[in-house]
């Protein structure tokens, strides 16, 4: 091949945001789990593998999400996401729906011009595995102009992987507003009810009608043998064709999640962060984070009482009113208040420190 013709490659690829396989997805490897790795009856709007949401409606049975190690083969993937239910239901609602999630910040995509002329094209490709032989569908949402489009895949054999992709027109309406808020879901539909089927399935862009987001149901919630849907190896891509995985390092990938959640168990008498006491009887101290978050996030700590001390001149005064509190000010720290259970000194300096193995805290930004 020609110098020209690599060089002509090569801008051909830049143009088509696929210059580096760069992917809008943040742990589509399924690598991170901050949370834990196996939930039995997650929330509705629940997070477990780290920015992927979970939302669902209406089940007779409890959404289990767990990490699994059942992997296709030959592609470096470590992990997937798995996805269960306990119970099948007696008989499909119109309400009743499952889907998983990952959404997006609006400042991050604005190279794909949504709104104007140049309005450029996703690819999607994926590894699924799925119980159920069926048509499933998935769907882009934008937030910002209740604006959607759809498309489906085909599960052709029961539990065994298969890599499936799909590509979504750039549309020329609505443009995505330049901020940290959500602008865009993507969203991945295991089953649901009539209040999603009914309509014509949306497979171009249109005002957002809910009754058109799902092709048809699957039978994967009415289904009465196990039902088990697993999923890895998730890219969306600006362009009309899809490139491979790009496998991050998991500093990178951690990194990039710290950025919504972060969740830290800093281990029995380790230090949380130098301290001052304010009055006879609390102490503040700044907790930095490990990244710019999002947005100003929440902070909360473990609550029972002594997984927390404050410890000055060789004592410990512990919280008197469980755990301490977090109230953030900025994307990038937040003050940690102690009340103490016994008296202080004013001004007396010391640190905060975990006082059990068990101790926790999360801050969380999400989407």
């Amino acid at each position: 091949m020609s110098r020209a013709r690599d060089f002509a490659n090569l801008a051909g690829a830049a143009d088509a945001g696929t210059l580096s396989g760069d992917s809008l997805i943040i742990n589509g490897d399924m690598s991170i789990w901050q949370r834990g790795t196996t939930i039995d009856t997650i929330a509705n709007g629940g997070y477990l593998c780290d920015r992927w949401r979970i939302a669902h409606s209406g089940l007779d049975g409890n959404v289990d999400v767990d990490r699994s190690t059942d992997v296709p083969s030959g592609q470096g993937f470590k992990y997937s996401q798995k996805i269960s239910t306990d119970a099948a239901e007696d008989s499909l609602d119109a309400a009743d729906q499952l889907n998983l999630q990952q959404r997006f910040e609006g400042q991050n995509l604005q190279h794909i011009l949504k709104g104007t002329p140049s309005a450029k094209s996703l690819t999607l490709s994926f590894w699924v595995k799925s119980s159920v032989a069926s048509t499933y569908s998935v769907n882009l949402r934008d937030n910002d102009n209740t604006r959607i489009i759809g498309g489906t895949y085909v599960i052709n054999t029961a539990d065994t992987w298969e890599k499936k992709t799909i590509t979504f027109a750039g549309d020329t309406s609505g443009t995505l507003d330049d901020d940290n808020d959500r602008s865009l879901d993507l969203a991945f539909y295991i089953d649901a009810g009539s209040d999603r089927t009914d309509g014509t399935f949306a497979t171009s862009w249109a005002a957002q009608s809910d009754d058109e987001r799902v092709y048809d149901t699957t039978g994967w919630l009415e289904n009465t043998s196990s039902r088990e849907w697993y999923i890895t190896g998730v890219k969306l891509e600006v362009g009309s064709t899809a490139t491979p995985f790009k496998h991050e390092s998991y500093a990178e990938n951690l990194n990039k999640c710290h950025r919504y959640y972060v969740k830290r168990y800093p281990g029995n008498q380790a230090i949380i962060a130098t301290a001052m006491a304010y009055g006879a009887s609390a102490a503040y101290c700044e907790l930095d984070f490990p990244v710019e978050m999002r947005a100003v996030p929440s902070v909360t700590f473990t609550s029972t009482a002594s997984h927390w001390e404050f410890r000055n001149r060789g004592t410990a005064d512990r919280t008197n009113s469980g755990a301490p509190g977090g109230a953030a000010a900025s994307k990038w720290s937040c003050r940690i208040d102690m009340a103490l259970a016994s008296s202080t000194t004013d001004g007396a300096a010391g640190w905060i420190e975990a006082n059990n193995a068990n101790a926790y805290y999360y801050i969380n930004a999400e989407l």
